[in-house]
C-alpha cells in the first residue's frame, strides 16, 4: 500500500513541477476549434447516413 501512496505523491509532484501546461487562452481557442470540427463532422456523418438510408430504402422498394 505504501508503494501506491508513493506513486500518487510522485505523480502529483511531476504534474506540478515538470509538466508544461498549455496557456489558458490557447486551451480555450483549441477547445472551441475541436467543438466546431466535431459539430461539422457529426453533421457530415448524419448527411451521409441519411443519403445511404434513403438509397437502401429505394433499393428495397424497387425490389418489391
Amino acid at each position: 500500500m505504501a508503494g501506491v501512496i508513493t506513486y500518487i505523491k510522485e505523480s502529483f509532484e511531476e504534474l506540478k513541477n515538470h509538466v508544461s501546461w498549455t496557456p489558458w487562452p490557447e486551451a480555450q481557442r483549441l477547445t472551441v476549434l475541436v467543438a466546431v470540427f466535431s459539430i461539422i463532422f457529426s453533421l457530415a456523418i448524419w448527411g451521409v447516413d441519411t443519403v445511404f438510408s434513403k438509397a437502401v430504402k429505394a433499393y428495397f422498394d424497387f425490389l418489391n
